[in-house]
């Protein structure tokens, strides 16, 4: 689940960036892996004519079965185990009985929690076949979230991550939404850092906005999950206060891995086991 840009929650942010060991990254495999298996698990169950619930209700199943918790169901009232995300939905979007259709593109982000640890992550799927641009746009949102994670090593910054994935984006003519970003996470869901999805951009009013250039050092923990607009940036929140929907309504896209800085570079908790990493999915 995606952390916004602009405010903090003091109930569960803590001001300071943590550093971890080797213990914290144990327990971040086994949770990172989990969340992974449940995204695995859904490639064979999406498809026009599936309500979303009955994926949402898969993913419920899964994570009591081996023996975790979802860390979104109660979190700030939400009742679901996933947010999944529809074609023009950017993040948060709430599953329900509308069935899928051929065509469509979703993002689905499952969080559980293992022994205490956060496993946060989402991935793209179609249902059926969606249109060329469709496809375009995901793979380019999957190929800017890896080109942000390959920037981590200790001694860059966050600013160098922002980078990578914006200039990938807009190099392709997509744009970074910027009122969601990434977040630190470990025994906490959402922790500092933030970490948003550009280098800096001007505002309408002119005013430059440019990402923190903290320096990453090994035992930091955070998400990267870059959303993707095919049209303008800009965000409309819709009235249930968490879906959040491109306000020009062009499609959306949003890959996601829980990472930790290691001594000479990145690991990726939330790879899936399968190899399945990008749909289409065989």
């Amino acid at each position: 689940m995606t952390d916004t840009a602009l405010d903090d929650d003091i109930e569960i942010r803590s001001s300071e960036i943590k550093l971890h060991g080797p213990d914290a990254f144990e327990g971040m495999r086994k949770a990172g892996r989990l969340a992974a298996e449940c995204l695995d698990m859904l490639t064979g169950h999406v498809a026009p004519g599936v309500p979303t619930e009955k994926l949402d209700d898969l993913v419920r199943e899964y994570v009591l079965d081996n023996g975790a918790v979802s860390a979104t169901i109660g979190y700030r009232g939400y009742r679901h185990a996933t947010c999944i995300s529809l074609n023009h939905v950017i993040c948060h979007g709430i599953p329900g009985p509308k069935a899928l259709k051929n065509g469509d593109i979703l993002n689905i982000d499952v969080t559980v929690i293992v022994d205490g640890w956060h496993g946060d992550t989402s991935r793209m799927y179609y249902a059926g076949e969606p249109k060329v641009k469709a496809r375009r746009l995901v793979d380019t949102t999957y190929e800017a979230m890896m080109a942000g994670i390959n920037a981590v090593k200790p001694g860059a910054t966050l600013r160098d991550i922002g980078r990578a994935i914006q200039t990938l984006a807009e190099g392709e003519g997509f744009s970074v939404v910027r009122d969601f970003c990434g977040h630190g996470l470990g025994r906490v869901f959402h922790d500092a850092p933030n970490v948003v999805h550009y280098a800096e951009y001007k505002d309408r009013f002119g005013n430059t906005h440019r990402a923190a250039d903290t320096e990453l050092r090994p035992g930091m923990l955070f998400t990267v999950e870059p959303m993707i607009n095919d049209g303008k940036p800009e965000v409309k929140l819709l009235k249930d206060n968490w879906t959040a929907v491109s306000r020009d309504k062009s499609l959306s896209a949003q890959f996601e891995h829980s990472i930790g800085v290691t001594e000479d570079g990145v690991e990726i908790f939330t790879l899936s086991p399968k190899g399945l990493h990008k749909p289409p999915y065989a």
